[in-house]
């Protein structure tokens, strides 16, 4: 199963990659992976080493270790859930440090985060290619992403209070981590169902808004919609507000299902890490969604 998680989406296309080095593993029966896996070797020839190249029954490599990984070694959602609560905690502190830092000094700030916003986009992408996880790299990206986070909240916030306002970065809070719990639910209810055509779909959907959102951005630097570009038209905006709001928040349903996949497949546990570092740039994206939409709401109000 794809997922347009540019992180998720390695694990998906490098376990593909390594099924075709040996039998015995199917990434879209990931379900069974790990069950084939462990089934006994013919006692005619010996076990090959996991760091080996060579074919025989091998399941396969993922960046350059074995898959499924030796019992214990292997991924699991304790692993993911204590990963994300570190990244998580990590990000909030950060977010505090720069909300206080703006606050304090607005020009200074301003300057710090729109260098954090440029380090959160590079850092995103260096983590999503990068073969080999690298957990520093991780939490730096919650480092800068949430010093990003609290200085642009504290200037959406500024943007609600001139405009009567109130409590505009804790309703966005609250609307991010309802829809998370949400999106979780229909997830593990199997309300929602994680489909190929579901997931083509979304693929599609995103690449639309992410071409919306760049000439968005070049009508903004012209005037349009009050500066807010085609977000500030309207009701169209408002509508387009949502839409960017519904893609983020189904996108951590592929984001769910990548994991349980990766689970499936037997990851090695260090990759507990990109997994838990893809959940977290789906929620710094839908956050940001969510902080427009209000604000954008708070702004047309008479």
């Amino acid at each position: 199963m794809q997922t347009s998680n540019p992180v998720l989406a390695r694990i998906d296309r490098e376990a593909a990659q390594a099924s075709r080095s040996g039998p015995g593993f199917a990434y879209e029966e990931g379900r069974t992976a790990v069950a084939a896996a462990e089934r006994p070797a013919p006692t005619s020839a010996p076990a090959p080493a996991p760091a080996s190249g060579g074919a025989g029954t091998k399941p396969g490599l993922y960046a350059g270790v074995q898959i499924p990984a030796p019992p214990g070694q292997r991924v699991t959602m304790p692993d993911i859930m204590a990963k994300s609560a570190i990244l998580f905690v990590v990000a909030t502190i950060m977010a505090v440090v720069g909300w206080q830092v703006i606050a304090a000094a607005p020009t200074v700030g301003g300057l710090l985060m729109f260098a954090a916003l440029i380090g959160t986009v590079v850092l995103g992408i260096v983590n999503a290619v990068k073969r080999q996880v690298s957990p520093p790299m991780i939490t730096l990206y919650a480092v800068v992403s949430g010093f990003m986070l609290g200085a642009i909240s504290y200037w959406y916030n500024q943007i609600g209070l001139a405009n009567e306002y109130e409590g505009l970065v804790l309703q966005a809070v609250l609307a991010t981590f309802t829809t998370f719990g949400v999106m979780l639910l229909l997830y593990g209810t199997g309300l929602v169902k994680v489909t190929n055509k579901f997931v083509k779909f979304l693929t599609l959907a995103m690449g639309a808004y992410f071409v919306i959102a760049l000439a968005s951005l070049v009508g903004a630097l012209f005037g349009v919609g009050g500066g807010w570009g085609f977000y500030g038209v309207g009701t169209l905006g408002l509508l387009l507000c949502l839409f960017g709001v519904g893609l983020a928040a189904f996108t951590l349903m592929l984001d769910f299902e990548a994991i349980k996949q990766g689970i499936a497949m037997g990851l090695p546990e260090r990759e507990s890490w990109r997994l838990s570092f893809g959940l977290l740039v789906t929620l710094v994206w839908l956050y940001l969604e969510f902080l427009r939409l209000f604000a954008i709401i708070a702004s047309g109000r008479d």
